[in-house]
């Protein structure tokens, strides 16, 4: 009796409720006994933290924290026929809807179809990757080069289903949605955007300007002093580069224009808490009309 009130007891200290209920909520997560019709799980679910997630992905796990990430829920589903052939379900919990789409587009292929798969998601012939909520999904055929996508498919619903109900695209992502920005190449990235430390996260897509295409990138700050030090640090950045920017101030906005070292032509403003940027120009007028578009949709709150 006392030998199991001391187990209990350390129990307790070892995996608190709040881990046990976590580790227990991931694991329900991932479909069972079976993802698809004659595609079966091979052992039980296995759970990686911060600490074990290298064990998982070895060479790609730093890429995953800046983004929130808590907790991956692996399995392997083999197909019944043939358990060599298997399709690996890998499930990230992260920070928020935001760094799910994050995770999502930095995966994203731009050759592969989409699929309607929780609140976004792509399928080519051997992988499915989706996110719905605080988390990224990806699926990965191995064993062979492709299998039914319909497989791919109804594995991936199997698990839509066991997740918080899907939701719409993350809000960050409307100041993008004008006429001029290429839908679906819209990229989340937690920190250093364009490779800038200064630009710690933010949003950048294509666009389309005259049958040209540049980038577009937006920086939001907590607060508008905050955004006017980050352009500063920027301008300060061209300038010692040689690029000798024109920056201009006007009833506390400010715009910039000149040459970035890795990027060519660049004109970017500055209002708020946000910074909105083109990168690439060839067009210097039509690039500062799309970027005061952006921009005003970001004040609007749109």
């Amino acid at each position: 009796m006392r030998l199991t009130i001391l187990f209990l007891a350390l129990s307790f200290f070892c995996f608190p409720p709040a881990a046990v209920t976590a580790d227990q909520e991931m694991i329900k997560r991932l479909p069972a006994p079976a993802c698809a019709a004659g595609w079966v799980m091979d052992g039980s679910v296995a759970l990686f933290d911060k600490d074990t997630l290298f064990d998982r992905i070895n060479g790609e796990s730093e890429l995953f924290f800046p983004y929130g990430f808590e907790v991956l829920a692996y399995a392997r589903y083999e197909n019944k026929q043939n358990p060599k052939l298997a399709i690996d379900m890998d499930v990230y919990k992260v920070g928020s809807l935001l760094d799910a789409f994050g995770l999502f587009s930095t995966f994203r292929r731009k050759d592969a179809a989409g699929a309607s798969i929780g609140t976004g998601g792509t399928i080519s012939p051997s992988q499915l990757i989706f996110y719905q909520d605080k988390y990224f999904v990806r699926l990965q055929v191995t064993g062979a080069t492709s299998v039914d996508q319909e497989v791919l498919r109804s594995c991936a619903r199997s698990l839509s289903r066991n997740l918080p109900e899907a939701v719409a695209r993350p809000r960050a992502l409307d100041a993008l949605a004008v006429p001029a920005v290429v839908a679906g190449s819209e990229r989340y990235m937690a920190q250093s955007l364009l490779g800038y430390a200064f630009f710690t996260k933010g949003l950048v897509a294509d666009a389309v300007l005259k049958g040209e295409t540049i980038q577009v990138f937006l920086v939001t700050e907590g607060t508008a002093e905050a955004a006017r030090r980050t352009m500063a640090a920027y301008g300060a950045y061209l300038k010692a580069s040689g690029a000798e920017p024109r920056i201009t101030e006007d009833k506390g906005r400010s715009s910039l224009e000149g040459v970035d070292p890795l990027y060519g032509t660049v004109v970017a403003a500055c209002a708020g808490p946000s910074i909105v940027g083109a990168i690439r120009v060839k067009d210097t007028l039509a690039a500062k009309q799309l970027v005061e578009q952006i921009l005003q949709r970001t004040s609007q709150g749109k």
